[in-house]
């Protein structure tokens, strides 16, 4: 019997410009796993000749962002929304980060949209819920903390049954988990300042047509270490099939 597998989902590619300079979600994703990146398979999960692997065969499965939208429902999206329920009932451990929360969510019963605010984007505060105390990914972590988002869309509503983790001011919704050991992340714990300032410029246009203060964005922008921390906490997750220990 062939060993379970590290599956990182690959639901999309950055901007040209930054994949040129900086690398692709997936280069961020790895790194950030630390040790255990030498242990990941990635799938291109948005072509649509990929065939997607059986639950039991992963040992656990990252997911990334995209820059499609949940909304659009193309044939890729169609057949992770059928997979991803197979996968919570397996147990599977899932880590879905901007758009691969979005799906989690949409899959499992909750419902997904543009945001009625607009778009969330730069260095923001995530305040943790009293939930977190007891969640394997999330305890360690400082009640308040900073991290990089830039989304469009939002799970507006939570699946039936998940428990809220994080959120702020802008979006409630920025961490939940489904099951015991599914979780969806609004926020980009891959990104760093320099990626989080890429996207910011790409964005320009669409940002100034929308009334926001690019300059005051830009001047916002931190590192944010404690959000990278749980990327290779999820992997030790995974991997020792046990609450890591906080360090």
């Amino acid at each position: 019997m062939r060993e379970p597998q590290l599956y990182l989902f690959k639901a999309g590619c950055t901007f040209p410009e930054v994949a040129r300079s900086l690398g692709d979600f997936d280069d961020w994703l790895i790194a950030g796993l630390g040790p255990f990146a030498g242990r990941v398979r990635v799938l291109e999960v948005w072509r649509d000749e990929i065939e997607l692997p059986e639950p039991a065969a992963c040992s656990g499965v990252l997911m990334t962002g995209a820059h499609g939208m949940v909304t659009d429902r193309l044939p890729w999206m169609r057949r992770m929304l059928d997979w991803l329920p197979r996968m919570v009932a397996a147990g599977t451990p899932y880590l879905g980060i901007c758009f691969g929360h979005q799906i989690l969510a949409e899959a499992l019963g909750g419902r997904v949209d543009f945001h009625p605010k607009g778009r969330e984007i730069g260095t923001v505060e995530i305040r943790l819920h009293a939930a977190t105390a007891v969640d394997p990914l999330f305890q360690c972590l400082p009640r308040r903390f900073p991290a990089h988002a830039v989304h469009a869309q939002s799970a507006l509503t939570l699946p039936p049954g998940a428990t809220l983790l994080a959120g702020n001011g802008f979006e409630p919704h920025h961490a939940f988990r489904v099951g015991k050991r599914a979780w969806g992340l609004q926020f980009h714990p891959e990104f760093n300042r320099q990626r989080m300032a890429a996207y910011v410029a790409q964005l320009a246009p669409k940002l100034h047509a929308a009334g926001q203060d690019i300059a005051a964005i830009s001047a916002g922008l931190a590192d944010t270490p404690i959000a990278a921390t749980l990327l290779p906490r999820f992997a030790r997750l995974v991997q020792d099939a046990r609450i890591p220990p906080c360090i």
